[in-house]
């Protein structure tokens, strides 16, 4: 062996046990999705954009392999149903009690998940809420303090999982409401229907990590992530939506 090569070797050995090395931080495995028609859909964010509310190993876990079990499934369940193929998901979820339980949660999972991570911002970059917006809030609940008490109330009191949810009523009103496990208020199994433009995740999955059982601090720090700017969107898209 020539002597820049054996040089080479030892270089290259003593790198790798050198302890002050810089090491990468440990990625969680992705989980293997089936290749169809349903994907997951990348963060608009890094795993720690939205520290101190939403620690890293809680979104990381929660996008790689929550929202990716209900992608997956989505995938093999569409192999039996070409019905999930066609349409798109905000065509299928007004019909949902026509599709069994296992569609039911895969769908709306799917879809909560994707909109959840559109309304979240790393702090300071996820705007206010419009001038529109907060006329509609004024209205309805009588001020942004007080919508903000109802809505974190609708997240707290959920028994068991499930979400809260700013809607659009077909009236073009707003309305605060919360459904269980994967419902959404766009299916027609919800008890008060409408557009969502704003979503909260109270399963556990979503704070245990770092808040253990008290939802009302998760809740509380959420707050300070959310993406108004994303929000403002929905709502005009929604008043839109209903001329």
């Amino acid at each position: 062996m020539s002597v820049l090569l054996t040089l080479a070797l030892c270089a290259q050995l003593h790198l790798a046990k050198d302890p002050t090395a810089p090491v990468a931080a440990a990625q969680p495995a992705p989980m293997t999705l089936v290749a169809a028609p349903y994907t997951l859909p990348p963060l608009p964010y890094p795993f720690e954009a939205l520290e101190p509310a939403v620690d890293r190993e809680t979104m990381a876990v929660h996008h790689g392999k929550h929202h990716a079990a209900f992608v997956n499934n989505l995938n093999q369940l569409s192999a039996e149903s070409p019905e999930l193929r066609q349409g798109g998901i905000e065509a299928l979820l007004p019909k949902i009690s026509k599709f069994p339980p296992a569609v039911r949660n895969n769908l709306g999972g799917h879809y909560n998940h994707a909109m959840f991570w559109q309304v979240m911002a790393p702090v300071g970059k996820g705007g206010k809420a419009s001038a529109a917006l907060v006329k509609a809030i004024d209205q309805q609940f009588g001020s942004y303090a007080q919508f903000q008490t109802q809505f974190s109330d609708a997240g707290a009191k959920r028994f068991g999982s499930g979400w809260a949810w700013l809607i659009v009523l077909p009236d073009g009103k707003l309305a605060i409401t919360s459904t269980p496990n994967q419902d959404n208020p766009l299916m027609d199994v919800a008890e008060m229907r409408g557009i969502p433009v704003l979503a909260l995740d109270v399963w556990e999955h979503a704070y245990y990590l770092k808040y253990r059982n008290l939802r009302g601090d998760y809740i509380k720090a959420w707050w300070e992530v959310v993406n108004w700017n994303e929000v403002n969107r929905r709502y005009d898209a929604a008043l839109k939506a209903k001329r």
